[in-house]
């Protein structure tokens, strides 16, 4: 399984998204697009619009953002996680 995570440094969402992860025994790349708008616009394209970061992709599908993977999380349904 690949996560990939798009962040920005002064964001605190994603920070919350990678402590959850790494609770959870979950490895991800994390990519920066502090003012990288290009960027930003063309991940916005590859997922229906979505332009705040965290921008979280697990093996290439996108997922959404913090809250989408706190609601995954507490459903038990993050995949490779180590049981809660």
């Amino acid at each position: 399984m690949k996560i990939r995570i798009y962040t920005t440094r002064w964001c605190g969402y994603c920070r919350a998204a990678k402590s959850l992860l790494t609770e959870h025994g979950l490895a991800f790349e994390e990519l920066p697009v502090d003012g990288d708008s290009a960027m930003r616009a063309r991940l916005a394209q590859e997922n229906g619009g979505y332009t705040t970061v965290p921008m979280i992709f697990i093996d290439d599908r996108f997922i959404g953002g913090y809250d989408q993977l706190a609601a995954l999380a507490r459903a038990n349904k993050l995949p490779g996680a180590r049981p809660s």
